[in-house]
């Protein structure tokens, strides 16, 4: 399916357009012969600038490897990924490295991109040191506004990983991701390890930070009940391809493809209508 999402508004320029994105990979099977895999499929679709696409599907359909892809952590084997009017499949390696810093990747597991033996205000420092654009007093205030941006309080600066809750790590990361001022964020189901409480808290967070830096989400996730709280446009991925995409309540409400119907039976909530918003 090679639909593209529409955008949100008739005069938006894309600001991600993903175009007929192939991967594949190369894998020995049990006689000791290569075979391929083909992890994305042919993957098109368009996001505007200032909005959520949710990218939803079962594991193993192909979200994280898309998620790599755009944030140039994988090299897509063939197609097309325009950011910012930039082909990013194209581009050499060195100018690829000129793009990462405004494509930000947020995991699941904070934990397993966190330094267990850094503070956080090592954590939160160390981005801006590689980048080299600061004096120290700069880097100092920004990085005491960035803990305000995320809700953390300057008492942490010296706490370790460990030393935080879920949320607080969760803050953490989105506090160094937004350290380079990037214009799109990739959330790899960043959600989906926290309670419930602290979801919700962490989602509103992330619509006050869209609201007042106009951000772009991309949002990777299996839970369609927090897609349709948070985005704009959905897309479902089955086995490496988009099968489904529109905007996120139509998909919800009146799905057409299997997989999406399977998804939503999984989901009670959104049988028949999406939950009632966050509360702020």
């Amino acid at each position: 399916m090679e639909v593209e999402t529409p955008l949100s508004g008739q005069n938006m320029q894309p600001f991600l357009k993903v175009e007929k994105l192939v991967k594949g990979y190369e894998r020995k099977n049990v006689t000791g012969s290569r075979e391929k895999l083909l992890a994305l499929d042919g993957v098109s679709f368009t996001v505007a600038q200032g909005t959520t696409l949710a990218v939803v599907g079962e594991s193993g359909s192909g979200k994280t490897t898309l998620g790599f892809c755009i944030s140039c952590l994988e090299i897509a084997s063939s197609g097309s990924i325009w950011f910012e009017g930039r082909d990013i499949v194209a581009l050499a390696e060195d100018e690829r490295r000129q793009v990462r810093p405004r494509i930000q990747l947020i995991f699941q597991d904070p934990s397993n991109s966190l330094n267990p033996r850094w503070s956080v205000k090592e954590i939160l420092l160390e981005p801006l040191t590689l980048q080299g654009k600061l004096n120290r007093e700069e880097m100092k205030q920004r990085v005491a506004a960035l803990m305000t941006q995320v809700g953390l309080s300057s008492d942490m600066f010296q706490r370790l990983p460990a030393q935080l809750s879920g949320g607080q790590r969760q803050r953490l990361a989105i506090a160094r991701a937004l350290a380079l001022e990037p214009k799109l964020l990739i959330l790899d189901e960043a959600l989906s390890a926290l309670d419930c409480s602290v979801q919700a808290q962490i989602a509103n967070l992330l619509m006050e930070l869209q609201r007042i830096l106009g951000m772009t989400y991309l949002f990777i996730t299996h839970d369609l009940a927090m897609a349709a709280h948070l985005a704009d446009e959905m897309v479902v991925m089955n086995r490496g391809r988009v099968v489904e995409q529109g905007p996120t309540q139509r998909v919800l409400q009146h799905p057409t493809e299997e997989i999406t119907k399977q998804l939503l039976a999984a989901m009670p909530s959104l049988n028949n209508a999406a939950r009632p918003p966050l509360e702020p």
